[in-house]
């Protein structure tokens, strides 16, 4: 099988090629480009990231043709693949449109199955990426793996998922303000670290004392798997309004990443692994963005093997960790081989859409 994946629902332009046969990976060529624009606004314009999708996508195209293909020709490309698997939410829906609205052109013009992915289960499959222990495991049924709990973090998204089997999910619980990888960028921003700075504030963290300040962990013992990170947020804001006068202390800065990292961190790992535990899983998957977190990588890893015997701890390779196609394609496999195909006559661009809902 042959794919073909899109990816366009923030701020990166993505286009993959996924080659699979009989459970084994043939091939995988990947193309990214990150909108660097959006630096100079301190974040995403939706109307900018559209123009710059619309712009930067074919010229992806003609690259994977050629990668593939030897010629930056649609047409060879076409009759290459198979289906054709674009992003269908959730995300900015003037991104989102881009992207898949260039996904049904494609498969109309060369008469291929079309498939919609939810860029969250694209993350959740970027564990079946070349890299990832799951990489070898293309062609089976998952035995031993499900049920999984999957946790997702990233800028937009911090949720429990049950994963039952391939394509089959059931949403624990999810947060009910601000995602953790906000509470990393907006921290950053008060900090002064630029954007994108979440991965800038980690950097720093690394050199600092995660137990220097006491930063609230919101919903910490709270029973249920829902998660609050605005309370977070508001007390790092309080918290550095009052110390400004040290914001050009290294030490300082250091300090404080660490500990604002440590507070995000704890909350995570904790109500992950007493989701775990209580719904008997026998996989812990990690996805989104926030799972390049080496921190959060690291404790997960330790408390699994600590307090889940037994249990797999499974995390992404650091590469396919942002948005990107590689894992649209991947998700997009798996939704083939279940013969989940849509319609693209009638596939339109769902921004709220929340995997796991409606099981």
């Amino acid at each position: 099988m042959r794919i073909l994946g899109i990816e366009s629902s923030c701020d990166e332009s993505a286009v993959a090629y996924l080659e699979i046969s009989r459970g084994r990976l043939l091939r995988l060529e990947h193309l990214v480009a990150t909108q660097a624009i959006h630096a100079k606004y301190g974040g995403v314009v939706p109307e900018v990231a559209a123009r710059e999708h619309s712009a930067t996508l074919p010229l992806l195209l003609a690259g994977i043709a050629e990668k593939v293909t030897g010629k930056a020709d649609g047409r060879l490309l076409g009759k290459r693949v198979d289906v054709v698997a674009a992003t269908r939410g959730p995300g900015l829906v003037t991104s989102l449109k881009v992207g898949l609205d260039t996904g049904k052109t494609l498969a109309a013009a060369w008469n291929k199955k079309m498939i919609g992915v939810n860029h969250i289960e694209g993350h959740i499959y970027s564990n079946w990426l070349p890299g990832a222990a799951l990489a070898g495991d293309l062609g089976g049924s998952g035995r031993g793996l499900f049920p999984a709990l999957v946790l997702v973090v990233s800028g937009g998204h911090t949720e429990l998922l049950l994963m039952k089997g391939h394509g089959r999910y059931r949403l624990l619980g999810a947060t009910r303000d601000d995602a953790a990888g906000e509470a990393f960028d907006k921290s950053a921003k008060l900090m002064g670290l630029g954007y994108p700075g979440g991965p800038a504030l980690s950097r720093l963290a690394a050199d600092g004392d995660p137990a220097k300040y006491d930063l609230p962990r919101p919903m910490l013992r709270d029973p249920h798997d829902d998660f609050s990170f605005a309370g977070l947020k508001t007390a790092v804001r309080y918290f550095l309004r009052d110390n400004q006068e040290r914001l050009t202390d290294p030490r300082f800065l250091a300090d404080a990443a660490a500990s604002i990292e440590q507070a995000i961190v704890d909350v995570l790992a904790a109500k992950t692994i007493r989701a775990a535990a209580a719904n008997k899983v026998r996989t812990v998957l990690l996805a989104g963005g926030v799972a390049a977190n080496r921190k959060l990588r690291a404790r997960l890893r330790g408390d699994v093997a600590v307090r889940l015997p037994g249990v797999r701890f499974i995390e992404p390779p650091l590469k396919y960790c942002t948005d990107n196609a590689a894992m649209i394609a991947m998700a997009g496999y798996f939704q083939a081989r279940m013969k989940k195909y849509g319609d693209w006559r009638t596939m339109d661009a769902e921004p709220q859409w929340e995997l796991g809902r409606d099981l």
